[in-house]
C-alpha cells in the first residue's frame, strides 16, 4: 500500500501536494499530531525545542519507510525516546501518517 501511494504521488504531483498540505495541518494542529510542542518546524507558532528542529528531512531520511517507522513507533528503535508512538497508540491513522511523511519530505 505505501509503495502505491508514493507511485500515485510520483505519477500525480497535485496530489503529492494535496497530501502534504494535509500532513502540514495535521502536523500543525495542537490537538492530532501536536509536533510543534517538541519541534521547531518552519511555517509553525510557539514551536517547542525538546527535540531537534525539522529541517532537510529528505535528506536525512532519503528512505520514506524510516519516517513512517519513525511516526509509527520510534520506541521500536530507540526504547528511551520520549516521541509518542502516534500508529501504535492510534493516535494518527495511517493515511494520517504518510499526510505527514509527505509533509516532512518538502522540510
Amino acid at each position: 500500500m505505501l509503495l502505491l501511494a508514493g507511485i500515485v504521488a510520483f505519477a500525480n504531483p497535485a496530489h503529492a501536494q494535496s497530501a502534504a498540505a494535509e500532513g502540514q495541518k495535521i502536523a500543525f494542529d495542537r490537538g492530532k499530531g501536536n509536533c510543534l510542542t517538541c519541534h521547531v518546524i518552519k511555517g509553525g507558532d510557539l514551536p517547542g525545542s525538546i527535540a531537534p528542529e525539522l529541517v532537510d528531512i529528505k535528506h536525512k531520511y532519503p528512505n520514506r519507510a524510516d519516517l513512517v517507522a519513525i511516526l509509527t513507533d520510534e520506541t521500536l528503535r530507540n526504547p528511551l525516546t520520549v516521541m509518542p508512538p502516534f500508529g501504535r497508540n492510534r493516535i494518527l491513522t495511517e493515511q494520517e501518517i504518510n499526510a505527514v511523511v509527505d509533509f516532512l519530505q518538502t522540510l
